[in-house]
């Protein structure tokens, strides 16, 4: 999982070196931006929408809780990195994740960015989990699965998936319209999500809406014709069972 990083400080050496950790020891944090003063970490914020900001307390034009203070809402984690640790209560009224002192202390960074990784995990788990639930009280035209990208949560209508195929700890899902998004969760994980909905894992590698089948087509080892003109194969073991499974639909 990546996390989406900005770094707000107003002396780029400290921006430098801190970037430079995290390169070192954090490789889950890509960093996005940088702002040195208020005006253009506001700026920043609005326009990258980071998932978390390491944020110096003083700064140019005001400090970082006047910052904070001007935003209309604070959707991303918050690592404070100041020289004065006399800020550490006012920074976790904000709900700051953790509160670090310069010098920056490697181990201390690194269990930071891991409480982070933490918080956007279980975020994603809720709605995973809110989406799993009212699917329940849904047609399956209806029914809509979250899919975690890179940089946000999008809910995909289950009849517009057409097949699923894994790469290794990621699933690419393939989309009517010509579509692929590519996920970084297991095909296993959405083959206990989707099967009840009609999907049907016909080889080690491929999972397939069963409405979206267009042919079985015997020849070379067997595979199936899909809507978007794929052909996915099936695997030895499984072709009975997807036969049959075809001719109930």
């Amino acid at each position: 999982m990546t996390i989406r990083a900005l770094i707000v400080d107003d002396e780029q050496s400290n921006r430098e070196n801190l970037k430079a950790l995290l390169k070192k020891h954090c490789p889950e944090i890509e960093v996005i931006g940088e702002a040195a003063e208020i005006f253009s970490a506001q700026e920043r914020i609005q326009s990258l929408l980071p998932d978390l900001i390491f944020l110096d307390v003083r700064m140019p034009g005001g400090d970082a809780f006047d910052l904070l203070a001007q935003l209309d809402k604070v959707d991303f984690e918050i690592i404070f990195i100041t020289a004065y640790d006399q800020y550490a209560f006012q920074a976790f009224r904000f709900n700051a994740v953790d509160f670090l002192l310069k010098p920056i202390d490697i181990s201390e960074l690194r269990q930071a960015v891991e409480k982070v990784q933490m918080k956007i995990n279980l975020a994603e788990e809720n709605i995973l989990l809110k989406n799993l639930v009212s699917n329940q009280q849904l047609t399956f035209a209806e029914k809509r699965l979250p899919l975690p990208t890179e940089d946000k949560v999008e809910f995909v209508p289950v009849k517009n998936i057409i097949h699923c195929q894994s790469d290794r700890s990621y699933t690419e899902f393939y989309l009517k319209g010509g579509k692929k998004l590519i996920i970084c969760k297991t095909l296993k994980e959405y083959e206990k999500a989707l099967t009840p909905m009609g999907f049907i894992r016909v080889h080690q590698s491929h999972l397939v809406n069963l409405s979206e089948v267009l042919a079985f087509v015997r020849r070379d080892g067997g595979y199936l014709q899909m809507s978007d003109n794929s052909m996915v194969p099936v695997s030895r073991s499984r072709k009975e069972e997807v036969q049959l499974r075809l001719m109930e639909r």
